[in-house]
């Protein structure tokens, strides 16, 4: 199974033409996640073909405009299309208070259940049966949290040859042998799952920063991602300019993850300043080669590894 990595929105506090404010949609087998919710993300949604009536949670970095904004928009849509699947939505302190206000000023109903859950400590956020989101306070001007989708450890791959071999025939025993049970056969022999199937296989790991300027945990926190999408909102040049307003420069991006030792790194959060964001890609791959630069409507795949 491949994980589908969306990218709706990529500009940073104000859109241009070619790109809308930030999200980013991770779709799994059976549901999706969204990081962070601008403005027009209904629209975006549209284009990208992502779906309305699928399970979804929605994870909100921080409470500044262009993060947040598209959410009031996001569930009066959904409502409007009769969506019934309940909406999770998880975030700083004043996101309850601010969606609630919005739905009553406004005066629109849902047809779903919403669930609000508001961050007060760092940590797994929601576990469910095939991931964890886990998050930490990141360095920017308002509280903020940076988000890690970490799927959990998957069985080793399966040997049809080898199950043959033992005399397991195909049907129920296989499944069962894939699902990490051992098994007897009628003349006695027991087959475990290590005699057919290779290593436990490392589930993957997605780290989103939201807004930020670079912070000592980082490492440790997105270490051995998969993928990193990171703030980079101002060029090399303007590193002070990022500093007292909160955000990162290129090759402060691709330290953090250098230093994370990630596979792969995506800048995003594109000032407006910048209708060419090469420059930032070219900073960028000085200090880590393996960065890309957003684009509204890239797709990533994340396949599972072997």
């Amino acid at each position: 199974m491949s994980l589908r990595v969306v990218f709706l929105g990529t500009s940073g506090s104000v859109p241009t033409l070619k790109r809308s404010l930030p999200s980013v949609v991770v779709q799994c087998s059976r549901e999706q996640l969204m990081f962070d919710c601008g403005e027009n993300v209904q629209r975006q949604m549209m284009q990208a073909k992502v779906s309305f009536h699928r399970k979804m949670i929605v994870l909100i970095t921080h409470l500044h405009g262009d993060h947040v904004l598209g959410l009031p928009g996001l569930l009066q849509t959904m409502a409007l299309m009769d969506r019934k699947e309940p909406v999770q939505i998880y975030g700083p302190a004043g996101l309850k208070d601010f969606l609630i206000c919005t739905k009553e000023t406004l005066n629109f109903g849902l047809t779903f259940p919403v669930e609000i859950f508001e961050i007060i400590s760092e940590g797994v956020v929601c576990d469910e049966e095939e991931y964890r989101i886990i998050t930490t306070k990141t360095n920017h001007a308002v509280e903020s949290y940076a988000f890690a989708f970490v799927e959990r450890p998957r069985p080793g791959k399966f040997y049809p040859k080898k199950a043959l071999a033992r005399g397991v025939v195909a049907g129920e025993l296989w499944s069962k042998l894939q699902h990490g049970e051992e098994i007897k056969l009628p003349n006695d022999t027991v087959v475990r799952p290590s005699d057919v199937m290779g290593p436990t296989r490392s589930g993957r790991k997605i780290v989103y920063t939201g807004d930020t300027k670079p912070f000592e945990s980082f490492a440790s926190f997105a270490h051995g991602a998969d993928l990193i999408i990171h703030d980079c909102t101002f060029d090399d040049a303007l590193t002070e300019k990022a500093a007292v307003d909160g955000h990162s420069t290129p090759s402060q991006a691709a330290s953090q993850a250098k230093a994370a030792h990630a596979k792969q790194l995506v800048l995003s959060h594109i000032s407006a300043r910048y209708p060419n964001a090469n420059l930032l890609l070219d900073q960028a791959r000085k200090v880590f080669p393996n960065s890309i630069l957003a684009e509204d409507f890239m797709e990533l795949e994340l396949p599972l590894s072997e």
